[in-house]
């Protein structure tokens, strides 16, 4: 059973890097975005919840994705494990999902940050923003989300270190090197 949180900032490849460990190992990929709008539209009790915080603007509580988690970890229980996408953002949320994960008798096995500049973020989603035509994608827009990304994820970051869990990885390069380089340390994971 592999557990494994990746996390970077935005424009840092987690999405697309996410979907390929999952596929190498066989692991159910778990993005919070995903299952959130996935409860909504059908229409679930921690749906309709979540939709009356979305609604507003507002942040969906920890203990209504917790539960969300909780549900799906029951019905995949054949998973290889899973790779978490979003999730955790903070040290609070971080610990709910060690204790999720015990009540399950699993754990978290590697934390994967991807690590890159911040004027390369930059461009990158810049570049996004003009080819997919989203309005959110400007310099200002980025900046800011940078910023909440790094004051939530610091303390995160320094959490899993302490831990033993953490595993940087240069995000810069083709995605098949950035790839070789998760696989090379989740690969030394069954060695160590």
């Amino acid at each position: 059973m592999l557990n494994i949180v990746i996390f970077g900032a935005p424009g840092s490849g987690k999405g697309t890097q996410s979907e390929m460990i999952a596929e190498r190992y066989g692991l159910k990929h778990l993005s919070t975005g995903e299952i959130l709008r996935e409860e909504i539209a059908s229409s679930t009790e921690l749906g309709k919840l979540a939709d009356s915080y979305m609604s507003k603007g507002e942040l969906v509580p920890d203990c209504v994705v917790i539960e969300m988690l909780e549900e799906l970890l029951a019905k995949q229980r054949d998973r290889n494990g899973f790779i978490f996408d979003g999730f955790p953002r903070t040290v609070p949320q971080g610990e709910a999902l060690n204790q999720l994960l015990q009540r399950h008798g699993k754990r978290v096995n590697a934390v994967v940050s991807l690590e890159v500049e911040d004027e390369e973020l930059i461009e990158r989603l810049l570049r996004r923003g003009v080819i997919s035509g989203r309005a959110d994608d400007n310099r200002q827009t980025i900046e800011s989300r940078l910023k909440v990304y790094y004051r939530q994820t610091a303390p995160l970051k320094e959490f899993y270190r302490e831990q033993g869990l953490l595993k940087e990885i240069k995000g810069v390069g083709s995605i098949d090197a950035i790839f070789g380089s998760i696989v090379k340390e989740i690969d030394s994971l069954s060695t160590s």
